[in-house]
């Protein structure tokens, strides 16, 4: 026995031997790597002998080896690095499959306990005992029945509209007001009720607005009540403005109106898109307010709105939410499309600083631009209470002022000269679409309690003359002065209020 304990020993101690070797010729091999003092003591021999281009190969040298050493300590790091990266993997999958375990455990500890409650529920029927396992069935049945139903509802918020409205039906509210005593209301109730007071002026170009298309958008500076009065509106008409904050992350129409989530089989509904839903279901007047609307590009999110809205026909205004429909769709969707209400209007507030955007022509030309820089001092005014009003009657009130009031030859030659004058002068046009608008605007201005002349003056200042802005106002600076001139003469002498009153601003901004 003692014979094999010293073979072993030897037989041993080779393989030991052998492996203390390989360390010490490691570690010896990286010492002698490192061993600065010889690097050092060889230089010192030769520098004496280096020639200037042969200095430059040294450092070379000394560069090529710390490179080497560099590359090689980088290699074992990340050898190391990809060891513990696949060990720590490793065991976060252990630790995962004992979690999945443990969540099974408490699965099946949960099957139990509905199975005890679905038999508490078959004794509570006064079943028999032969009879639980038929009754249990039907109730797992039931709720089966309706997971599926859920499941295939991917509209739920316009899914409770149709059953809130499921047998609702429109109402007329027998109105017999004019658009002057409708001015008169909104004022009044305005300040009765809300403490927001406003010019008369003003509220007659808000109404005119309306006359002209769908969308409205109130600019000024901040403070001066801009979403008050839309805010406002809503209160007035009793029914409350639907606000869109706008942020500066829209990029398209899905922030405004909501999107397919393909993960969970449902459409992230916005309120936007609920007001645009129940608008459709009757004939009241409804609105949506695009708060700040310029912090995100305007053509990004409401481009596709804004052709639709420019549809000759209402039947044409039509919005695609989805590409392929489901019979559990709501009613008013339609192969996934939506049909735009005619009796919503889109009213966005905008402020001109440096954290918005420009909105550009497209936007404007197909809006109606309303200033509000001017706060008015508080005023006593009679009680007024809300007023239901049909969108269908109000539409009516518009039609019937452009029958009653429309432009005069006079003035619309007077306008049509004046653009010529500016074609001539500063190389600016205007096409049918706002001549279309203005023989809206004008009529329900004048219906309202305006006069025809201030409503031209008040449209082309905001829907013409704000083109100037884009413009060098230096170069057109000669031409002001003149232009003033030209309105005064034509017009008469201080008749162009709003234009001459801008037209002074741009000349105190050069």
């Amino acid at each position: 026995m003692n014979t094999f304990f010293r073979f072993l020993y030897e037989f041993i101690s080779i393989f030991i031997e052998g492996i203390s070797v390989a360390i010490k010729g490691i570690i010896n091999g990286i010492t002698q790597i490192l061993n600065f003092d010889e690097y050092q003591q060889i230089i010192n021999s030769y520098k004496s002998s280096f020639q200037g281009f042969e200095w430059i190969l040294v450092g070379t040298s000394i560069a090529f080896l710390v490179i080497i050493v560099g590359l090689i300590i980088l290699l074992i790091f990340f050898r190391f690095r990809k060891f513990f990266r696949l060990r720590r993997n490793k065991l976060n999958q252990e630790d995962m499959l004992d979690e999945i375990a443990d969540l099974n455990q408490k699965v099946k500890k949960l099957m139990k306990e509905k199975d005890e409650i679905m038999a508490m529920k078959v004794s509570k029927l006064g079943l028999s005992p032969e009879d639980d396992d038929e009754e249990l069935e039907v109730l797992e049945d039931d709720e089966e029945e309706a997971e599926r139903d859920l499941s295939n509802i991917r509209f739920p918020k316009l899914e409770r509209i149709d059953q809130e409205f499921k047998n609702f039906k429109p109402r007329n509210y027998g109105n017999t007001f004019t658009l002057e005593e409708l001015v008169d209301n909104f004022r009044s109730y305005s300040a009765s009720q809300l403490k927001l007071y406003y010019d008369t002026s003003l509220l007659r170009a808000f109404v005119g607005g309306l006359a002209c298309g769908k969308l409205i958008i109130l600019q000024g500076i901040s403070g001066t009540g801009k979403t008050s009065l839309a805010y406002a509106w809503g209160k007035f008409v009793k029914q409350d403005s639907c606000i869109a904050s706008v942020e500066p992350s829209w990029r398209d129409k899905t922030e405004f109106l909501g999107y397919f989530n393909e993960f969970t089989k449902r459409f992230n509904e916005t309120d936007v898109l609920a007001e645009l839903y129940i608008s459709g279901l009757d004939d009241d007047i409804h609105t949506i307010i695009l708060d700040e609307m310029n912090i995100a590009r305007v053509e990004y999110y409401f481009a596709e709105m804004l052709s639709i809205l420019e549809m000759p026909s209402r039947d044409e205004w039509i919005v695609e939410l989805v590409t392929s429909p489901w019979p559990e769709d709501p009613k008013r969707i339609i192969s996934g499309k939506l049909k735009l209400p005619g009796n919503l209007w889109y009213i966005g507030t905008i402020n001109n600083d440096d954290s918005t955007f420009m909105v550009t022509d497209k936007v404007y030309d197909r809006a109606m631009p309303i200033d509000i820089n001017n706060r008015i001092d508080p005023f006593k005014s009679r009680d007024q209470e809300a007023m239901e009003i049909n969108s269908s009657y109000l539409e009516a009130l518009f039609e019937k002022a452009e029958e009653d009031f429309p432009v005069s030859e006079k003035n619309l030659l007077k306008v049509k000269e004046m653009d010529d004058y500016v074609i001539k002068h500063f190389r600016i046009a205007f096409g049918n679409r706002i001549m279309k608008q203005l023989n809206t605007f004008v009529p329900v201005y004048v219906a309202c309690g305006g006069k025809e002349i201030e409503g031209i003056d008040y449209f082309i200042s905001k829907k013409i003359f704000r083109k100037f802005e884009q413009l060098n106002v230096a170069f057109i600076r000669d031409e002001i002065d003149p232009f003033i001139e030209y309105l005064n003469k034509e017009f008469g002498n201080g008749t162009m209020k709003e234009a001459i009153e801008y037209f002074e601003r741009l000349k105190k901004s050069i």
